[in-house]
């Protein structure tokens, strides 16, 4: 798309610190990291969301994220890994391109992303459970 920021990324308009490229992803740092060492997997094809993205570059994306955060893992020791995705502004996605989000994490590290645990209210539940299956066409 012409006018996003990832794809100018990804056709060499805009720079970047490339850390890896295959021929369906491309593996950037993120310029506003959270923590040393965030990385952002796009996919090379154009899709604002989840919902676009065709699934073979979805399942090239988490390929391409298991391999990266397994060299952040080497090089940098994290005690943990965030991998997020965000879809549409309500979930604070910023640039509309589908991306993954690899945040390597250390102990106190003082970033968020904690929510307390509340126990759901079963009987909605179910209601929404039923809701999803009947939308997924009845499959297990």
């Amino acid at each position: 798309m012409a006018d996003c920021v990832f794809c100018k990324i990804r056709d060499g308009q805009i720079p970047s610190t490339k850390i890896y490229e295959d021929e369906r992803t491309l593996c950037i740092m993120d310029i506003n990291p959270l923590n040393a060492g965030h990385c952002l997997v796009l996919t090379k094809a154009h899709a604002a969301t989840i919902y676009e993205a065709e699934v073979v570059d979805l399942q090239a994306a988490v390929a391409t994220a298991q391999r990266v955060a397994a060299a952040q893992r080497r090089a940098l020791n994290p005690d943990g890994l965030n991998m997020l995705q965000a879809n549409g502004p309500a979930a604070f996605q910023s640039v509309p391109h589908f991306h993954l989000h690899l945040i390597p994490r250390w102990t106190n590290d003082g970033k968020g992303f904690d929510w307390k645990v509340v126990p759901g209210d079963r009987a909605q539940m179910m209601k929404v459970g039923e809701k999803l299956r009947a939308a997924l066409g009845g499959g297990h």
